[in-house]
C-alpha cells in the first residue's frame, strides 16, 4: 500500500499523536507519519516523535519565520497532509495557501459551534445537551472548513470542564483516523 507523507503539528501531550503513530505502523492504515512539528519546546507528544524516531521541529516565536522553516521542511519530507492534533497556534492565510495541499483539524466541539478556545467551559455554561468531536478540513477561517465528521455524546448534570474533555479525547482517538481512511481511499 502506499501511503500518504504526513506531518503532525502539536502543542502538547500528543495524545492523539499517539493513536495516529500506532495506526500509521498498520500496513493498512493510509498514512505514513514523517515529521512532527511542535509551537513548544517542552511538549510531550515530542517524547512520542523521539521514541518512535520521527523527525520532530519545534517552531520559535516569530510566526512569519517558524512558517518558512515549515514550509522548506515539508518540502524536505516530501509532506501532502498535514494533521493539526491539540495544536494551539492559528496557522496564518499565507501558510495555509503555499502549502496548498490538505490541511485536517480536529476539534473538540460540535462545529460550527463553539470555534476556537475554552471550549468545555462554553459547552457547560450554554447548558448543551451533548457535545463531541469535529474533524474538518482547515480554511483560512478558524474552524470553518469543510466538515468530514462528527462523533458526540450526552452530558449529563455531573460532568464538568474536566469530565467533558475527557469523554471528547476518548471520541477523538477513533474519530481522527476514521477522517483520514474517509478522505484517502
Amino acid at each position: 500500500m502506499v501511503k500518504i507523507n504526513t506531518c503532525v503539528f502539536i502543542s502538547g501531550k500528543g495524545s492523539n499523536l499517539k493513536r495516529l503513530i500506532l495506526n500509521s505502523n498498520n500496513y493498512n492504515f493510509p498514512i505514513k507519519i514523517k515529521l512532527v512539528v511542535s509551537n513548544k519546546k517542552n511538549a510531550e507528544g515530542l517524547r512520542l516523535a523521539k521514541k518512535w524516531s520521527i523527525p520532530y521541529l519545534i517552531l520559535n516565536k516569530n510566526q512569519s519565520l517558524s512558517e518558512n522553516k515549515t514550509l522548506v521542511k515539508l518540502k524536505t519530507y516530501n509532506i501532502n497532509l498535514i494533521l493539526l492534533s491539540g495544536y494551539m497556534r492559528i496557522l496564518s492565510k499565507k501558510f495555509i495557501r503555499l502549502f496548498g495541499k490538505s490541511i485536517i483539524n480536529i476539534h473538540p466541539s460540535l462545529l460550527p459551534k463553539f470555534k476556537g478556545l475554552n471550549t468545555y467551559e462554553r459547552v457547560l455554561k450554554n447548558k448543551e445537551t451533548k457535545t463531541g468531536c469535529t474533524v474538518h478540513f482547515v480554511n483560512e477561517k478558524l474552524d470553518s472548513g469543510k466538515i468530514i465528521l462528527k462523533k458526540f455524546f450526552y452530558i449529563n448534570e455531573k460532568d464538568s470542564v474536566a469530565s467533558l474533555k475527557k469523554k471528547t479525547q476518548i471520541l477523538e482517538y477513533n474519530a481522527f483516523s476514521e477522517a483520514i481512511i474517509k478522505v484517502i481511499k
